[in-house]
This record gives structure tokens, sequence and C-alpha cells, in this order.
């Protein structure tokens, strides 16, 4: 019902030169974003259309924090065919280091084409050629394609842009919200609410690794918390398990399996595995303290999850199975809401410490522990489909609205996510299929 068909696209490459002059290292934190000339794409039959995906491209591509689109007013040249070597000496004396250039052609059947050459404007010579065939109003996610193919020519790292968010949108007074899910774009385009009319407030969503459904808690009043899984493609949900205690923020496995959950019972709360078809729990932790937010590596092989069994609440991962639990954080404050990068090399966590709130990174085994942004309140991070960039919430200071932000890996490029209401629990998709 809600996943945009995206039917006979047609990926094709030019052989790819060197493009050593221009290469984007994003291991390290720019201050100096790479400039890059991206005219309005040629059309005939399509202009105004060709003009709004050059936009997207424009924003996605500026959004990253590595690449400064410039004003178009500055270009000297002005594109007539893509197909011809563009004048190089016009594009570098206005400060352009690399060259997009594209056109849309309407082929006649509900579908466009969408032609795109990438020119290394430093080293005289073409990088590589996209193409795409699509259904015209799929439009948004061919330009989200387009980006994500510059990316990786000039980081050599898959991109993040043809991928979608989904949160907890929050409405009415401060002391009594109403929470519904809202899927969007992950540039704030498209939204959508997925649960409307439904009469319960909702929390903690997440992807399956699929994108094809998302689980996430739903809470009555005076009643336990019930976990759903939703079939995005079919707008159908199911109720997955109702639990005497508190149960707190699924997550599916790297394989879509199963659902790990963290659920108290007799003021205990332990970390499981859950049968999404049977609802069977399978623990894995027992222990008298309190072990939450469980988050698994993508290889599947161990979890990360928050306890306060040394005294504060800490990050401990262990294996799949539950067996050889070590604690890898050991900082002031506390930590909580681990989330595995799906790189593998990373863990994200909230920390608290006298009266502020932290998004940071750690290695699975405890080393190199960085804290990327602070304030008031900031909570929830998850990971872009690359692994280099965190959305998370944010609220500034008491009472301030509750708003999406995403930071830079490297700790820069902070940026709000456009939201129509307030927002909260933020979950990255997968980049789509």
């Amino acid at each position: 019902m809600l996943r945009q068909v995206f039917l006979a696209i047609v990926l094709t490459f030019l052989p790819a030169v060197s493009l050593a002059q221009v290469e984007i290292d994003i291991t390290r934190g720019r201050s100096d974003p790479m400039p890059i000339a991206i005219p309005d794409y040629l059309s005939a039959e399509e202009p105004e259309l060709a003009g709004d995906i050059a936009k997207v491209i424009r924003n996605d591509l500026s959004t990253s924090g590595l690449l400064d689109p410039i004003d178009q007013q500055a270009f000297i040249e002005k594109l007539t065919n893509i197909n011809v070597t563009p004048r190089f000496a016009d594009w570098r004396v206005i400060g352009a280091r690399v060259l997009l250039a594209g056109e849309v052609l309407d082929l006649g059947d509900g579908r466009v084409q969408i032609n795109t050459r990438l020119w290394d404007v430093v080293g005289n010579q073409q990088v590589a050629s996209v193409a795409y065939k699509t259904p015209k109003e799929n439009w948004r996610r061919a330009a989200h394609k387009v980006s994500d193919f510059v990316y990786t020519q000039l980081t050599g790292e898959s991109g993040y842009f043809d991928s979608r968010i989904v949160y907890v949108a929050e409405t009415g007074p401060k002391e009594r919200r109403d929470k519904r899910l809202v899927i969007m774009d992950q540039d704030g385009a498209n939204p959508q609410v997925l649960t409307e009319g439904l009469s319960y407030d909702v929390l903690t969503p997440r992807f399956s690794p699929d994108e094809q459904e998302i689980t996430y808690l739903a809470f009555f009043e005076d009643r336990p918390a019930k976990v759903y899984v939703f079939n995005i493609e079919t707008g159908s949900q199911r109720e997955v398990g109702e639990f005497p205690g508190m149960t707190f923020a699924p997550r599916f496995t790297p394989g879509g399996d199963e659902l790990l959950i963290s659920f108290a019972l007799n003021g205990n709360s332990d970390v499981a595995y859950l049968n999404p078809v049977s609802g069977r729990l399978r623990r894995l932790t027992n222990n008298p303290a309190i072990d939450v937010s469980p988050s698994m590596s993508p290889d599947g092989s161990r979890i990360a999850f928050a306890s306060d069994r040394g005294g504060s609440q800490q990050i401990y991962v262990m294996d799949a199975d539950g067996a050889r639990q070590q604690r890898i954080t050991f900082g002031e404050g506390t930590y909580g809401t681990p989330v595995w990068s799906p790189r593998g090399d990373l863990i994200a966590f909230t920390r608290q410490h006298r009266g502020r709130f932290y998004i940071g990174v750690v290695a699975p085994d405890g080393s190199g522990e960085r804290l990327l942004t602070e304030a008031y309140l900031v909570e929830g991070p998850t990971w872009s489909p690359n692994g280099r960039v965190l959305a998370f919430h944010r609220e500034e200071y008491p009472g301030a609205p509750v708003r999406l932000w995403a930071i830079d890996l490297t700790g820069q490029n902070l940026r709000r996510l456009p939201t129509r209401t307030e927002a909260s629990d933020p979950a990255w998709s997968p980049r789509l299929n």
C-alpha cells in the first residue's frame, strides 16, 4: 500500500576512470566540503520535472556535509547536450571540482529515463555515467539513487539517500501526548501516517532487515504493552505478544526471523528472543539487575545491551546465545540505548552525565569512545544504512519542542530533519530495493 514500486530500473555504468584528484576522505571531518556544479537537468518534454530532480539531488548532496553545490547564477557555460564534453575551464574558474550533468527523457509509456554524467573538472575527464528508467511518479526515488551514485563515486562508500525514516509523531499537550507512527523519505518528503485512527500510543519503531516491516510497542491505558509488527506494503499489522510486565523496545535480528526484546517480570528486566509467529520467548539474560535495549551485530554473532548490574547503567556485549557477557563502557554517568552500526565497527549510545545528554559511539571492545553531540535531552540514536550518519531526537531545553536531528559520524554537520509535528524515536531503514 505504502511502498513505492520502482519498476524497470536500468543501471549502466560507463567504464570509470581514476578520480584520485577529487576523492573525498570521509573518515575525517571536513570543514571544506567539495564544490560541485549541478545544473538543472535538460528535458524538452518535462522541464519542470527535470528541475525538480536536480533540486532533490542538490539537497541530498548538500546535507551530506561533504559536497557544496555552487549557485547556478555563477555558471558560465550553459549546457545543451550532456553527451558533449563540457568546457572544463568554465567550470574550474567558478571553483567547481566536479560537474553533474543530466537529462530526462519521456519514454511515452508513463515512464521516464533519467541519464546522468559525472565529470572530473580537475582532471578534464568523465568519471562515470548512470541511467534509470522508472515510472514518472517515482522520479524522487530516482533522484535519490542519482545522489547515491555520486556519493559512491566520490567517497567509495555506499550512499544512504534512497532510504526512509520511521518515527513517532507527537501532538497535543506535553502531559497527554498522542503518538502515531509516521514514515517519510530520509529528506523529510512523502510523510505518511501508518497508525492513523488507532486507539493507542506507539513507541520505539524499528525496521526489519528487508525494510518491509516495522515492529513497535503499543501502549493502552492501564494495560500491558503489546508488541506489534506492521507490514508497510500491505498496511496490515499483527500482534506478536502481550506481557504481564513492562516490555521495552523490540528490534529485529539481522535475519529478520526473530525479535530481540527486553521485558520485566517480577520487578526484574531481562533480554530475550521473541518469535514473531509463535510468540515464544527465549531468555538470554537472567540477572537481578535491569537488562534492556538489546541490539544485534550485523553478522548475528553478538548482542549489545544496557545493564545496571555494575551499579550504574552501562553498555555490555554478549554472544548471540547469551554467553560471555562483558562490560565495555566505564565512563562517568549512565549509558543506554546501544545500537550496532550496519558496518559492525561501532556501537552508538546515549550517555547522561551531570544533567546533560550525549550521543556517542564506541568500538565493540570498548575502545575509542567518542561523544558526537550534546543537549538538554538527546536520545534514540539510529544509523543511516551506510553507517556514516546518526539520527536521533533532541529537546534543546526543558519544554522545548522535540525534533529529529542528524549528525555525521565525525561529529560535524549537525542538522535538523524536517517533520510536520514534534517527533521522537527515529529508526532509519536499510537502503530501499
